[in-house]
């Protein structure tokens, strides 16, 4: 998702990162995605990533982070950090939502069925979709690299009200589509780049058809399994197998009309998140799947090299322009921030960063050092602000801990998340 906070803003990453970047058939590679590591003693470098953490959770006001960086076979560290609950350690089993690095496993799933023969990028999508608006213009690749011009119902004033007034509710694709086409085409087809919810839903829908089967069990078979993933799971409602880490927000502060000066926490972690995916895409994980998700995706494990490569390169650098109807997820594509199928690149790591519901994660790779960062944070009351907005604090310690781990290959840094009040 780009995840978004309440007010429109998305709880995946890209509106907050897209906020912070303007301000913000044969695998490819032969790593091995199932890395693990035995007890022992700290080294060098995990005390260093460790003092990384701790200190951006006091400037960031975290609640808990649970951090995992590899390197080829390798795993440099693995440690969670703060409490899940008062008095509840975090552990680095715990579950967590995981947003939009399903549109990861969604990008990997179209990519396998363009290398088995049965679609292709270029297809439009009235062969499964016709009543759609432009659905003779609109092709796969556009609802993958968020260049179809559809509307995102989650910036609709109406979802957002109806959302805020129960976060525990389920959404259904014929509900969601209301919202979204209730305004017009944003843009012609394939001319401009804004993150839209609508087109993952929408292309969950479309490989369901082309798969013969649900999207969770095609999901489950043909990208999460063969990936190594076995902690990774969907559901309807808000549930999380436990171990549970305990996510809190204040986003919903200005739809429940709490003044900006007085106290507002309450706990999120089972606020339904199928608001962002396609139906059996919504979904929870673990860091170490999360870890292991970054290099399957990074190294293009279960792809041929031309899929992986119309996946993962950097093809929309450059593309789009701010549009005064769809800002602020309407801009250029730039070196810090672009988009490819269902992943994200920033500089030279292949990414998914989701903020959704009081969590933020994010994971990470740099094909070039064979390095995986992975992340995922909670928030304390100091982390929002009057108005219930706050930043993408995963990706922010991603990038710190990138530019220690690989400092030839820092991701690039965008400025700050800035409190409006």
């Amino acid at each position: 998702m780009i995840e978004r906070n309440r007010r429109g803003r998305h709880r995946a990453a890209p509106a907050t990162v897209v906020a912070a970047v303007l301000l913000l058939g044969a695998c490819t590679a032969p790593a091995d995605a199932s890395v693990s590591v035995a007890a022992q003693a700290p080294t060098p470098q995990a005390e260093a990533i460790a003092k990384i953490v701790q200190d951006a959770m006091g400037a960031q006001s975290l609640r808990a982070v649970i951090v995992k960086v590899t390197r080829g076979d390798e795993v440099v560290t693995s440690q969670a950090f703060g409490p899940s609950l008062d008095g509840v350690p975090a552990t680095t089993d715990m579950r967590f939502r995981n947003g939009a690095v399903v549109f990861a496993y969604l990008g990997t799933l179209l990519m396998l069925f363009v290398d088995e023969g049965k679609a292709a990028l270029a297809d439009t999508i009235d062969r499964w979709l016709p009543t759609l608006p432009e659905a003779g213009k609109v092709t796969l690749k556009m609802l993958a690299n968020q260049t179809s011009g559809y509307p995102d119902y989650e910036t609709d004033p109406g979802w957002n009200a109806a959302f805020n007034a129960d976060p525990f509710q389920s959404w259904t694709v014929e509900r969601r589509l209301k919202y979204a086409f209730s305004r017009p085409v944003q843009f012609a087809p394939g001319t401009n780049w804004s993150y839209s919810h609508t087109n993952f839903m929408l292309l969950g829908e479309i490989l369901a058809k082309i798969g013969g089967k649900p999207l969770d069990v095609l999901l489950r078979e043909r990208v999460l399994e063969p990936m190594g993933l076995s902690d990774t799971v969907a559901a309807q409602t808000g549930a999380i197998p436990s171990p549970v880490l305990h996510s809190f927000s204040s986003e919903r502060r200005e739809a429940l009309g709490v003044p900006p000066k007085t106290a507002f926490y309450e706990e999120s972690t089972f606020w339904n998140s199928d608001w962002g995916t396609p139906p059996g895409a919504n979904q929870t994980s673990t860091i170490d799947d999360l870890a292991t998700t970054a290099i399957a995706v990074g190294t293009g494990k279960l792809l041929s090299k031309a899929s992986y490569q119309a996946m993962t390169d950097t093809n929309l650098l450059g593309f789009g322009q701010a549009q005064a109807d769809c800002a602020p997820s309407c801009f250029k594509q730039v070196d810090g921030y672009n988009f490819g199928l269902g992943v994200i690149r920033s500089g030279a790591w292949i990414m998914q960063n989701p903020l959704v519901g009081g969590y933020s994660a994010t994971e990470a790779y740099l094909p070039q050092e064979k390095v995986g960062i992975s992340v995922v944070t909670t928030f304390l009351p100091g982390a929002f602000d009057c108005k219930g907005d706050y930043p993408d604090a995963s990706d922010h310690v991603f990038r710190l801990i990138g530019a220690y781990v690989a400092p030839d290959y820092a991701p690039p840094m965008p400025k700050p998340f800035a409190k409006a009040c």
